[in-house]
């Protein structure tokens, strides 16, 4: 190569690799996961919601994809959010039930993730809100020093957490790698076998509360409040309730605004509508239907503070937004809230039956919309497709290369995603409890024989339990009413092997 054109042009070459580092990223599209916390497959309107109004999210489904089949991995949230971060089946793993607030980290940094593909491809990526798989090593996180391992050692480059969940001390933020806003002069303990401290509990003191339990979560109060586990210390740190959903919708959008230049993934898992449901004034009352009702309508404004900032960015023709919860709904979950005497003709999970912790559909069909102007036309899927995928497929979508080892379960589904394809999964994996499993495939739902009450006493929710084999035709059947196993033995046969098979895996 003659060596003075190449000295002649670097000029030239600078200037076209810069413009590339400026340009090449705009093929990538900015990635937005919203998850929400016990959303039911029937609490928003555009999944025939009457009784309260959800605009923001309709109007993404309006302009996008809304997936009448879209399936979290779990009934319960712990395993459901491990599914959907590694691409593999929770129930592969121990120690994947739904974790205590002071739990380690569940996710190692040896684990290939979402996040960790994606930045691997040149994605700046952050997780803002619930957490709830564990933080620190075993034995659990140091709530004073430096929280390690967590979220920015498994593929996130930011994140702010709510630890565990709304009802389970720590009642502390976590940002990076350290509690916000503490004070080393009064250092934070927690517990989750024996009282530590002299901080009230709700069984002790139920004249402090401002909303009182109605099974369990009577353990320490914090803003009038008790919770699962004992803590004390840390009073400069605690979080209010009321200002949660503002508070982390502000980091999520400001997470938005200054990556705005370059692609980034973003996890926002929001707190609504889990227990205990607080919200802010703007919302309290508005729906009608007490906390939960009002908790939805806050979830809600939360996707539309996201939306408008993606706007304002200009980066509407160039992001992928996902709306979906981790599990089904519950209603009465620990807290007496008025849920359930003012739920009124309202159905959390619309035609399905059950919810949270339960084997039938309402416990893992979710809410599942996918929006991408430009690219995602506006219309309506009964394509099978579940949260396992969500890895392989956004890896697909950004070319993003899984190392070998890595999202085991997850199979690239980026046409279903889309829109480019109406054929999903040929079968879909459902996890109600840690020891029994269900499968769905084409029009036929088996689940796995199981002991236990039929009725969750605490939350009022069909179990699924049965010492039986159950099949449902769900295309004839989708409230799961007539157990048709007895007569279609070879169907019952067929969905055992195929399930036996997956496990053996």
């Amino acid at each position: 190569m003659n060596l003075r054109l190449l000295t002649g042009s670097a000029g030239i070459i600078s200037a076209a690799l810069t413009q590339m580092s400026f340009s090449q990223p705009l093929d990538l599209p900015n990635i937005i996961i919203i998850l929400a916390d016990d959303l039911g497959y029937g609490d928003v309107s555009c999944y025939g919601a009457t009784r309260l109004k959800t605009p923001n999210i309709d109007r993404l489904a309006n302009q996008g994809l809304r997936f009448t089949n879209g399936y979290c991995t779990s009934a319960t949230s712990t395993p459901s959010r491990y599914s959907l971060l590694t691409g593999q089946y929770a129930w592969r793993r121990e120690g994947t039930s739904v974790l205590p607030g002071d739990a380690s980290a569940l996710i190692t940094p040896d684990r290939i993730t979402l996040p960790s593909v994606l930045r691997s491809a040149g994605y700046t990526t952050g997780v803002v809100g619930k957490w709830h798989l564990g933080l620190g090593p075993e034995g659990g996180p140091d709530w004073n020093g430096e929280i390690r391992p967590g979220p920015l050692d498994i593929g996130f480059d930011y994140s702010f957490l709510i630890p565990a969940t709304g009802d389970r001390v720590p009642c502390v933020y976590v940002e990076n790698r350290s509690v916000v806003g503490l004070d080393p002069a009064d250092p934070i303990s927690v517990d989750y076998s024996k009282k530590i401290g002299d901080w009230p509990t709700g069984k002790e003191n139920p004249e402090l509360l401002k909303m009182h339990p109605s099974h369990g979560h009577n353990m320490t109060i914090v803003n009038g409040i008790s919770r699962i586990g004992y803590m004390t210390g840390g009073r400069s740190a605690l979080w209010i309730d009321e200002d949660m959903a503002d508070v982390i919708t502000s980091k999520a959008v400001k997470f938005i605004e200054d990556n705005h230049a370059k692609p980034f993934f973003l996890y926002f898992a929001t707190h609504d509508i889990h227990v205990p449901r607080v919200p802010h004034g703007r919302f309290a009352g508005k729906s009608g239907m007490g906390p939960r009702g009002d908790a939805i309508l806050e979830f809600d404004w939360s996707v539309g503070e996201i939306v408008k900032a993606v706007n304002r960015m200009k980066l509407q023709k160039n992001t992928l937004i996902i709306v979906t919860s981790d599990n089904g709904p519950v209603v009465d979950d620990g807290y007496k809230d008025q849920a359930v005497e003012l739920i009124g003709t309202h159905k959390p999970a619309g035609r399905l039956r059950g919810g949270k912790y339960s084997a039938f559909e309402g416990g893992t069909r979710v809410v599942f919309i996918s929006s991408w102007k430009g690219t995602i036309k506006k219309g309506v899927s009964d394509a099978l497709f579940s949260q396992i995928d969500l890895m392989a497929s956004l890896a697909g979508i950004t070319g993003a290369p899984i190392p070998e080892g890595g999202a085991p379960d997850s199979r690239n589904n980026m046409g279903v995603l889309t829109g480019k394809t109406d054929k999903g999964r040929e079968w879909v994996v459902e996890q109600p409890s840690r020891n029994r499993l269900s499968i769905v495939k084409d029009e036929w739902k088996l689940i796995e024989p199981g002991q236990g009450p039929k009725i969750q006493v605490n939350t009022n929710t069909e179990t699924g339990n049965d010492p039986m084999y159950q099949l449902y035709n769900l295309k004839n059947d989708p409230g799961e009413k007539n157990n048709v196993a007895g007569n279609e033995p070879s169907i019952v046969k067929e969905l055992t092997d195929l399930l036996n098979s997956i496990k053996a895996k």
